[in-house]
């Protein structure tokens, strides 16, 4: 707008001041054309610059003054700026007068060039003045946008912590207000989320000293049908705590890995021994990586045991490099979870299960820095794709040098296969 209206003004100005300009050369002409047409039609001398017919003169002009009429027009006479004026003599010949415009070209090209250079001028000082405005807020807006990336990637601690937002003292524009409401919600969300944690975590540990105890009473119960129930529901009820303990050290984000060289293919065939169901085991290309051994036996084994619990059979497990790869023959995974992902305590209607083997699969995915995916195959069943980090090597006997692992600081999860 100010580009616009810095161009408007200028066009104005010089529109102004080359009408007044023309304007008056136009008067001085016609005035001395009337001196020279008396004194002709006298017969008197004719002043200086004045003839018929002169040398020069516009070609429209001579034929507008040989039709009996009179013009003026702005042309060059001896290599100069001159206005024109006609009109009609005797055998159809035209009286010309030369009046020296120079003067006035000069006053308006002086004119335009000092309206294009304040134009620049006006216009680069706004642009500059404008570009570091905008770049203040964009960039303040760029912080704030990228903190609630952060906040939706489970960065919870993320702020944008804007000073003006912080200090109610200064004024407030709108980034600032809505920086500030997004810091709001951020800490209101962490801490509705740490309540759900802490819940979750205390109500799995308060769980675990009676479900010890009832575990040794029905170890002491006689042989029979109902003890066998008993067990059973104490081991699903103690299973069940066991996840909640792990999701809740998940939802903490402060697992370490214990990082090792392992084969992948022989670590595909003890998860698949250990979980006893039929699985067949292909391999495109084994590879050696540096993982943690026991989080991914426990990512592969849930997803195993996924596969037997919730789909038919064959099911398959392809280790391709470092991509893995599980698939079942079933129905495939329900919509939401394509679409959302595993979602704890939430199961087709009728199935069997609490929602919580793929959710622990996906946590231990994250803290092993690896992309687990879900899918439905063309032709039918559920595809799981684990993607381990690049950090591979050629799967080979060759005696190299395995990494030390790091030093454990916090539990392990179990190589089982539960689902």
């Amino acid at each position: 707008m100010c580009c616009g209206l810095a161009a408007v003004l200028g066009m104005l100005v010089h529109v102004q001041v080359t009408d007044q300009t023309v304007g008056a050369a136009r008067s001085r002409a016609l005035a001395r054309l009337t001196q020279a047409t008396r004194a002709y039609e006298a017969g008197a001398r004719l002043p200086r610059r004045t003839g018929v017919d002169l040398p020069g003169l516009p070609e429209r002009l001579r034929e507008l003054a040989e039709d009996g009429q009179r013009g003026t027009m702005v042309g060059t006479g001896d290599h100069r700026a001159a206005m024109w004026a006609a009109g009609p003599a005797d055998g159809g010949r035209a009286l010309a007068v030369r009046v020296d415009y120079a003067q006035g070209a000069d006053i308006i090209a002086g004119l335009d060039r000092a309206i294009l250079w304040s134009s620049a001028l006006a216009i680069g000082a706004t642009l500059f003045v404008g570009a570091f405005a905008v770049t203040r807020v964009t960039r303040r807006l760029q912080d704030t946008a990228q903190v609630a990336r952060r906040i939706s990637a489970g960065d919870l601690d993320a702020r944008v912590a804007d000073p003006r937002a912080a200090d109610r003292a200064r004024p407030q524009d709108e980034v600032a207000a809505v920086a500030g409401a997004l810091d709001t919600m951020a800490a209101t969300l962490q801490g509705k989320l740490l309540t759900e944690q802490r819940f979750t975590a205390d109500v799995a540990h308060e769980l675990r000293t009676p479900l010890t105890g009832l575990h040794a009473a029905a170890e002491l119960l006689p042989p029979g049908r109902p003890t066998e129930l008993v067990r059973d529901r104490v081991a699903a009820l103690r299973t069940l705590t066991e996840d909640l303990l792990e999701i809740s050290r998940l939802d903490t984000r402060r697992e370490r890995l214990e990082l090792g060289s392992e084969r992948l293919v022989p670590l595909a065939e003890r998860v698949v021994r250990a979980c006893g169901a039929r699985t067949e085991v292909r391999v495109v290309r084994d590879t050696r990586v540096e993982t943690d051994r026991r989080r991914l036996e426990r990512v592969l084994g849930n997803l195993v045991a996924n596969a037997h619990r919730h789909g038919r059979g064959p099911v398959v497990l392809t280790v391709d490099g470092p991509r893995v790869t599980v698939r079942d023959h079933g129905d495939g995974y329900p919509d939401y979870l394509l679409a959302h992902g595993p979602q704890r305590f939430r199961t087709e209607s009728g199935g069997k299960g609490h929602g919580l083997g793929l959710t622990i699969a996906l946590g231990q995915a994250e803290v092993l820095g690896a992309r687990l995916e879900f899918a439905n195959a063309p032709g039918g069943g559920a595809v799981a794709v684990l993607t381990l980090p690049e950090r591979v090597r050629p799967a080979a006997d060759d005696g190299s040098e395995i990494p030390r692992p790091r030093p454990r600081t916090g539990p392990r999860p179990r190589p089982d296969c539960r689902s």
